[in-house]
């Protein structure tokens, strides 16, 4: 498989980001939660490294992404933000941190720019944290908002299906990505929602889409473990996989036993 040449070596920028949609040039994104994937990822070539609430999924194995805590992504994003020199990063503001009022939610918002060094932040949600979301951008940090499948919803959603699939959820869609553009948000990810309605918002509003299970979009983000093949058990529609570092990593960890209790390693070669 070919390696991607980068052309553009430059940090990029939200500017950079919302040029790419004018330019018709797609923009890729892949979650990172730890120094070494982030510093694979990055010099790969990606655009935006997203360090996502995922990491309560794949980090930590829990159910859901409502566990993880704001010290916990802290920890995880300043990781990234250490090893990603080109692409943008940007990390999940937690569920809890930015739901129960404006003031609450600026104030996380500013500890987590400024313990973590990423480039901005991520929100769950339309209409219902609006003026939390203009705080957030007022305050000078930038903002990716995120609809459809929002995941800190799902116990609202009653599971991962797919959203906006009626006239009235996708026409709250509609408006509430109208509403993220003018109040000064530079991307918007969709999750989970009709391929068609994805056209409709990136045709709506003059900032980047980026979809996930959404269709095409003027981006794409993936869970880079998924991608990546590591979770065997995770297959849905929407994940093309380009690896299978779950066997790999599973024979080259059996190949290792086989070698230690066998006495073949280390050798002679390996010993000081």
């Amino acid at each position: 498989m070919a390696a991607y040449i980068v052309e553009d070596t430059k940090k990029i920028t939200t500017q950079k980001i919302m040029q790419m949609k004018k330019d018709g040039k797609k923009i890729a994104m892949l979650t990172s939660y730890d120094y070494t994937m982030a510093q694979i990822v990055d010099q790969a070539g990606v655009d935006i490294v997203l360090v996502g609430d995922s990491a309560s999924n794949i980090m930590a194995g829990n159910l859901t992404t409502l566990p993880i805590t704001i010290d916990e992504m802290i920890y995880h994003a300043r990781s990234v933000a250490r090893a990603v020199k080109r692409a943008m990063v940007i990390c999940d503001m937690p569920f809890g941190t930015y739901q129960v009022s404006r003031e609450e939610g600026v104030r996380n918002a500013i500890r987590m720019m400024a313990q973590t060094g990423v480039d901005g932040l991520k929100l769950e949600g339309g209409e219902e944290i609006i003026d939390t979301i203009r705080g957030i951008i007022n305050a000078g940090i930038p903002v990716i908002g995120h609809l459809g499948l929002t995941p800190q919803s799902v116990y609202k959603f009653g599971g991962f299906g797919v959203r906006a699939k009626e006239e009235a959820e996708a026409t709250k869609l509609m408006n509430d990505a109208k509403l993220l553009e003018q109040a000064g948000c530079f991307s918007i990810v969709l999750e989970k929602i009709p391929a068609e309605l994805t056209q409709k918002v990136c045709q709506a509003v003059s900032i980047p889409v980026i979809g996930i299970g959404a269709g095409a979009a003027d981006g794409q983000v993936l869970v880079a473990h998924d991608m990546l093949g590591m979770n065997d058990s995770f297959k849905p529609k929407f994940l093309r996989r380009y690896a299978d570092l779950h066997n790999v990593i599973n024979d080259a960890v059996g190949q290792y036993i086989i070698d230690v209790k066998d006495g073949s390693f280390p050798s002679e070669a390996e010993s000081y």
